[in-house]
């Protein structure tokens, strides 16, 4: 399809605007094809920069090398660039729009000399759900349409949907390296130096600007960019809730189903939750998805979700067949990896992926040979998988991905989890008395900091509040507004019953010797069927200062878990909670200034007044 074939006045306008300030050798405009996908994979082959894997073990997957400036999302470089900067609040980077468009069309300003514009218009959910939206992303990276095909709905059925007038979010990438003539990547990973690079988002006028990365996030606009922070602001102005969050199907052994939701801050088991294998006899977890949920109401009250994704951009170290079977065979075919090792015959490598390498020698993510790996471990100081290392794999290739994971319609949601990285004081699961005592769980989410991580912090809780510090596109006090907000709604229209029910849970509480007392993993299905029970209202629990606990007798132990420490991980840690509440209070909720939410540090009082009496 040719620019001039476009139906939309507006998306055509756009794309002439931008070709005549990038200047781009050739416009192609993505169709969403098998054959578009493959074609791509080829010219990054050709380029040198993607090498195709062992046909026989891997069928249809590539390996990417990115420049090492260039291998995560740059907080430092994102920007909310909201008319008013206290509108951005102060967890964002905020720079005035007029002042950063400026800056940044200077930059774009022949930014694709040499190369090919591609026009990606994407759906982000279902195409032509009534809670999905669409985007379009101009980019130069035949590496981002690639990706893109996995990730979103692509192509001139997204066009069909988006008609003469529909909205879409425009979205400007450009990995910032232009061209000269007879200038080629010759294997070099495109990008920009790192004071050059910004991921810029507009909520007023609902545009992303992003140049000078080719990586993860930050070029694959449909994801944080559009699905969260962009969308947030929209879910604010309509109604609705973009969020951070897994998508599961949990099935007890009668049968019956309920669909839960969960905000984990990073490397807390998010995803492998989502693709939970239960250790529980009869109860079966399927995936709706394992990072974002779009949700509105249906006209019964209730929340409905949909997977605004259509694949998984997953983290690869640590990912094995004992942690998470189920993303290693979603990514056993027509995958791309991202930085990970590569083994002498043609094989993916990466730390704890849970075998050697047979002797061979592997080829790190930087492109150096190094010595085999010993078991599932690098040889001491030679990292070859980058920590951030990635899979994108089609969802539709996940072994337990549920039937309705593409229901237009979105599934109707039971309860939120919330959770975080807590070795003391949290307990295994507590479920909030009400919907603002819901919201206060979500506002003080974190982890505590370890040794490993930031030394001068160690026992500090890092925050991340509904796991969605870094992606939520306005003030996070009205953030926590609009969750109350629709608690309110739903309470003036009689309706308060259908909200889910709101949970905090806590995998990884430590005793005196630093040990986890919860073994995690297929095990965590012991606590999602107490969740379940309570979802109907199930005489399971005791009334707490904190919240509802579990009953002695309710959670099954399992194997290796004594009695007296099932208590322990469900028991109110009095002096604990004190010291937290007192944290939130004196460290947490004035980072937010006046649009704190008096109705937050009412439930800190009245828990406080509970814990005290």
């Amino acid at each position: 399809m040719k620019v001039q074939e476009l139906k939309h006045a507006g998306l055509k306008k756009w794309i002439e605007d931008a070709v005549a300030l990038m200047t781009p050798d050739s416009v192609e405009i993505c169709e969403g094809t098998q054959t578009e996908y493959n074609h791509m994979i080829m010219v990054n082959i050709a380029a040198g920069l993607a090498t195709p894997l062992n046909a026989g073990k891997l069928p249809g997957c590539v390996l990417f090398r990115s420049d090492p400036s260039d291998v995560a999302r740059v907080e430092d470089r994102t920007f909310i660039s909201s008319e008013k900067e206290s509108d951005a609040g102060p967890t964002n980077h905020w720079t005035a729009p007029a002042e950063l468009k400026k800056t940044m069309t200077k930059l774009y300003k022949g930014s694709m000399k040499g190369r090919t514009m591609y026009v990606i218009p994407f759906s982000m959910g279902p195409v032509g759900s009534d809670i999905a939206k669409i985007g379009v992303e101009i980019t130069d990276s035949a590496y981002v349409v690639a990706n893109m095909h996995i990730m979103t709905r692509v192509g001139t059925k997204v066009l069909d949907v988006l008609g003469k007038d529909g909205f879409f979010v425009p979205c400007y990438h450009s990995v910032g390296k232009p061209l000269a003539e007879g200038q080629k990547d010759n294997g070099v990973w495109p990008c920009a130096p790192m004071a050059d690079k910004y991921i810029s988002h507009f909520p007023e006028t609902r545009e992303i600007w992003s140049y000078g990365s080719g990586y993860g996030g930050n070029a694959l606009l449909g994801k944080k960019c559009l699905a969260l922070r962009i969308a947030s602001v929209l879910a604010r102005d309509e109604g609705w809730l973009a969020e951070h969050m897994l998508i599961l199907k949990l099935t007890n052994p009668k049968g019956d189903v309920k669909y839960v939701t969960g905000a984990f801050p990073s490397a807390c088991g998010k995803t492998n939750l989502a693709m939970l294998i239960p250790t529980l006899p009869g109860w079966k977890v399927e995936t709706v998805g394992d990072d974002i949920a779009w949700m509105k109401f249906g006209a019964d009250g209730r929340l409905y979700a949909i997977n605004p994704e259509a694949g998984f951009f997953g983290v690869a170290p640590g990912t094995n067949y004992d942690s998470n079977k189920n993303a290693m065979e979603s990514c056993k075919k027509n995958s791309i990896f991202t930085n990970c090792g590569l083994t002498e015959d043609g094989d993916i490598w990466w730390e704890q992926i849970g075998q050697g390498a047979a002797g061979q020698e592997v080829i790190d993510w930087k492109g150096a040979l190094r010595p085999s790996p010993i078991n599932d471990k690098a040889v001491k100081g030679q990292e070859i998988a980058h920590p951030n290392a990635r899979f994108t794999a089609p969802a539709k290739q996940c072994p337990c991905v549920a039937p309705e994971w593409e229901d237009p319609k979105g599934v109707p949601i039971s309860a939120f989890l919330f959770g975080g990285r807590r070795p003391s004081t949290i307990p295994l699961v507590n479920q909030a008395k009400s919907w603002t005592h819901g919201v206060f769980m979500g506002s003080i989410t974190g982890s505590e900091v370890t040794a490993a991580v930031i030394s001068d912090q160690v026992g500090q809780v890092r925050r991340d509040p509904f796991a969605m510090l870094p992606f939520c596109g306005y003030h996070m006090g009205d953030y926590f507004k609009h969750w109350l907000s629709l608690g309110k709604k739903a309470e003036a229209a009689g309706k308060a019953d259908k909200l889910p029910k709101i949970f905090f849970v806590n995998w990884f509480r430590k005793d005196a010797d630093g040990k986890f007392m919860w073994p995690g993993y297929g095990e965590n299905s012991r606590v999602l069927a107490w969740v379940f029970d309570r979802c109907d209202n199930k005489d399971n629990c005791v009334e707490t200062p904190i919240g509802n606990l579990p009953k002695p007798g309710t959670i099954e132990a399992p194997k290796g878990v004594s009695e007296a420490v099932l208590k322990e991980l469900c028991s109110v840690d009095i002096d604990g909670w004190k010291k937290e509440i007192a944290d939130v209070r004196k460290n947490h909720y004035p980072k937010f200034g006046d649009k704190m939410p008096k109705e937050l540090y009412d439930e800190l009082d009245a828990i406080e007044k509970r814990l005290n009496a």
